[in-house]
């Protein structure tokens, strides 16, 4: 019994910390596989993100050159032969599809990732510092609030030079304002608590506040928030590839959309063209939706009840 008292003590309070926050971690990973709709989710996301990891694998690239698909049947519909069907140049839309999930991914991923550091930061500073610095922010984040975002990343997109890292910069710096107000909101909650005032009174400067105890009491919601907000940057990269702001030279599932509108698939008959990439964003925006339902009940348990 002493000895084990004694190597407790011995532990440091960096370590301790690492085992608090393994065990946190262990504690969100039983809580979230009890989550039918997360864990249904969270497998289907994992196919997707497999079968774009492998595309060079299981579809090589010379499979999207029109050059050598001559000899393919244009609008083929779906069969045994052509699982989901063809395009007007006679390339697979199984093939495109998981080529555009690359793209598409990769671009819901990475604007997430620019909207997120964006919004904490904002919204961390809108919460802890008072007086007119606080006010700024604040009216920043509802200037941003009231624009709408995607007319804002469609002007961006038409200024800047088109590409993927351009949509990236788009969405990101036009959806962090939703993420800013909720970081601001906890924020301004766990100030209030007792030990961030005796964090003051022994000294402790804004930085050491905000690194120590602000950012690890708002980064579970800012968690939850994400993986709600990958579905949303996925479905913008979708819309301005379908308005011929993205990048022509790489597939995604929006460029798909685009071409099908181009040939004007609707009216004649091409429905496969339509309806495989539509159907591939609903099912991914609905994988992200339901894990982050699965992830915001568990980081905020007043939502268990209802």
């Amino acid at each position: 019994m002493s000895g084990t008292t004694t190597a407790t003590a011995r532990r440091s309070p960096r370590s301790m910390a690492w085992a608090r926050r393994r065990d946190a971690f262990g504690s969100f990973c039983r809580e979230f596989s009890h989550s039918r709709a997360g864990m249904a989710g969270l497998i289907f996301l994992v196919v997707v993100i497999l079968l774009a990891l492998l595309a060079p694998v299981l579809a090589p690239s010379w499979m999207l050159d029109v050059t050598k698909l001559l000899d393919q049947p244009r609008f083929a519909p779906p069969s045994i032969a052509h699982p989901l069907g063809t395009d007007d140049q006679g390339r697979e839309l199984w093939v495109r599809m998981i080529w555009g999930a690359r793209v598409s991914l990769l671009v819901g991923f990475a604007a997430t990732a620019v909207s997120m550091i964006i919004g904490t930061i904002v919204g961390i500073a809108a919460g802890h510092f008072t007086g007119w610095t606080g006010g700024l922010l604040m009216r920043i984040i509802d200037f941003f609030l009231v624009l709408p975002s995607l007319i804002l990343a469609i002007v961006l997109s038409s200024v800047l030079s088109r590409g993927v890292w351009t949509i990236v910069i788009a969405i990101g710096l036009t959806s962090w304002a939703g993420t800013a107000r909720v970081v601001r909101a906890q924020t301004l909650s766990v100030e209030s608590r007792d030990y961030i005032e005796r964090a003051r009174v022994l000294g402790a400067g804004h930085w050491h506040i905000i690194v120590k105890h602000l950012l690890p009491a708002v980064l579970p919601l800012v968690l939850a928030n994400t993986t709600l907000t990958v579905g949303s940057a996925i479905i913008a990269e979708s819309t301005l590839s379908f308005l011929g702001l993205g990048d022509t030279t790489l597939q995604s599932w929006g460029s798909v959309l685009k071409n099908s509108m181009d040939v004007s698939a609707a009216t004649a008959g091409y429905w496969w063209y339509i309806l495989v990439p539509g159907i591939a964003i609903v099912l991914v925006v609905l994988a992200f939706t339901l894990i982050g339902r699965a992830v915001e009940t568990i980081v905020n348990p007043t939502l268990r009840s209802r």
